[in-house]
């Protein structure tokens, strides 16, 4: 196992890539410290860079600039097989005319693995799996996830790997099965201690899986954090939108010159008490999640109610704040007003973003 650091990583496709142009870069400046042993996630939607990072991780791309660390080695130049690496791809690689017993051994077998402890490794791998049941079953014959599963333990299988890295890998796996799958991942995690680093666009996913999740946008991290973290005090308003169901509510705002936030000239409490007043002549924001927005009589900001929607033990409701659209999470038995309310928000959860990054 090792700890991974990532140091001003920057990689392009084309040959001569232009320093100011944002387009010809994949990555910009990646700067990540990731202890041994943990379990990360790297977040975002399609063409964000998570996969390109990924496979600099493992050697199948070699950075433009930056270096990679495993531990206190410097892998950036080397090759998959001299970083002792594990991978497992969006589809199921697997070997369907070997049994489900030889395809979890092939790794161990390669390595001239004593047979004893082939025996060993790969029962106790099929265990943790479920794969018991069909190890002396030809492969070809399984379903999508029992394939997958089948990747999956040839990661796990060989217990001297540096990391284990996945690329999407229940993207292809039936929708009612990705919770089981999902579920095993972590408990996986738990009983082998590996580094683990997780590739994904879908947040539940992130955020069940990973003790950290890394954000990414345009190449970029945009934060890097613990679940809790990202869904509390988003950093960006890109975080705050993408991550969490529904999504932080965004209203343009106005900061006055006594460092006031102020909507439609009604002022709001934020969570930050310094540097305010730098904010100004900047493009302004007020970001609070749906689930710290409650309607209360001496509510700040007066709203137009357009639609409650029950989702049993909450009820979000969608309001309109002037020409901006606003949501609230109102938990089963609270009162909600028929057509006009005044929404109150928590001011320890309510933030203020200038120019999309949040002011301290």
């Amino acid at each position: 196992m090792a700890a991974i650091h990532l140091e001003q990583l920057h990689h392009s496709y084309r040959a001569g890539p232009r320093e100011s142009v944002d387009a010809d870069w994949a990555l910009r400046g990646i700067d990540l410290r990731w202890r041994d042993g943990g379990a990360y996630a790297l977040l975002g939607p399609s063409g964000c860079g998570k996969t390109t990072l990924l496979n600099l991780i493992s050697g199948l791309l070699r950075p433009t600039r930056g270096r990679i660390l495993f531990g206190e080695r410097d892998v950036s130049g080397l090759e998959p097989g001299e970083r002792n690496i594990a991978q497992v791809f969006q589809f199921p690689v697997v070997y369907d005319t070997m049994t489900v017993f030889d395809n979890l051994a092939f790794p161990l077998r390669n390595r001239g693995v004593a047979a004893s402890e082939v025996e060993q490794r790969v029962r106790e791998i099929a265990a943790m799996l479920d794969l018991q049941p069909t190890l002396m079953q030809r492969a070809a014959g399984l379903t999508a996830d029992g394939k997958q599963k089948i990747s999956l333990g040839r990661g796990l299988v060989r217990a001297d790997v540096a990391a284990i890295l996945f690329d999407e890998p229940l993207t292809v796996i039936d929708p009612h099965l990705k919770w089981r799958l999902r579920s095993k991942l972590k408990e996986l995690h738990q009983r082998v201690g590996l580094t683990m680093v997780y590739v994904t666009h879908d947040q539940t996913e992130a955020l069940t899986f990973a003790d950290q999740v890394v954000v990414m946008l345009d190449g970029q991290v945009v934060q890097a954090g613990t679940p809790v973290e990202l869904f509390e005090r988003p950093r960006h308003t890109f975080v705050g939108h993408f991550i969490g169901s529904p999504g932080m509510n965004l209203l343009p705002c106005e900061v006055d010159a006594g460092g006031v936030a102020r909507i439609n000239g009604h002022a709001l409490p934020v969570a930050s008490r310094n540097g305010l007043g730098a904010a100004r002549g900047k493009k302004t924001e007020i970001g609070v999640r749906p689930e710290f927005a409650r309607f209360a009589d001496d509510g700040a900001l007066p709203v137009m109610i357009e639609r409650v929607s029950d989702i049993g033990r909450f009820r979000i409701v969608d309001a309109r704040c002037g020409e901006h659209a606003v949501k609230a999470l109102v938990a089963e038995g609270e009162a909600v007003p028929a057509e006009r309310g005044r929404l109150a928000f928590d001011p320890a959860h309510t933030q203020l973003y200038a120019d999309g990054w949040i002011v301290d």
